[in-house]
């Protein structure tokens, strides 16, 4: 087993758009972006319409569950140039699409895991990173169930 390497959490820049996303993340809360007019769930969340019909959207709590559909492992810091940048001590760390129970795909980190056993189709479920930023929002990031 290897050891677990805290990721840094940078503090999300909140626009309008995110808000409210980012106020549940604070009460760790995930949602999603859905679309009562033809049931469509999607991702980013920060849409106001719905990118299927095009009808008015709105977020909604979401299971926080999925499966890893493709990931990679971050071996190398890419960041030597600026001295190594803020995850120079977190490598190696695991970057992942998750299909979503709802069906959308986020881009997130899997964490807690050794990335030699990280696989495609493997289920996971969100917690939350604290950021420390205004109003404490959270990243939502993933760990195998």
């Amino acid at each position: 087993m290897t050891e677990e390497r805290a990721l840094p959490a940078p503090a999300p820049v909140v626009s309008p758009h995110s808000a409210a996303f980012w106020e549940a993340s604070a009460q760790e809360r995930f949602l999603v972006g859905h679309c009562p007019g033809c049931d469509q769930w999607f991702w980013p969340p920060n849409r106001t319409f719905c990118p299927r019909c095009g009808k008015a959207a709105s977020l909604r709590d979401a299971s926080g569950t999925g499966t890893i559909y493709s990931y990679t492992t971050v071996r190398v810091n890419g960041s030597i140039a600026l001295g190594g940048g803020p995850y120079k001590d977190a490598v190696p760390f695991v970057l992942a699409y998750v299909e979503l129970a709802e069906g959308p795909t986020v881009m997130t980190n899997i964490v807690g895991a050794d990335p030699d056993v990280v696989a495609v189709g493997l289920p996971v479920r969100v917690e939350f990173s604290r950021t420390g930023g205004p109003e404490d929002p959270a990243l939502p990031r993933f760990r195998l169930v």
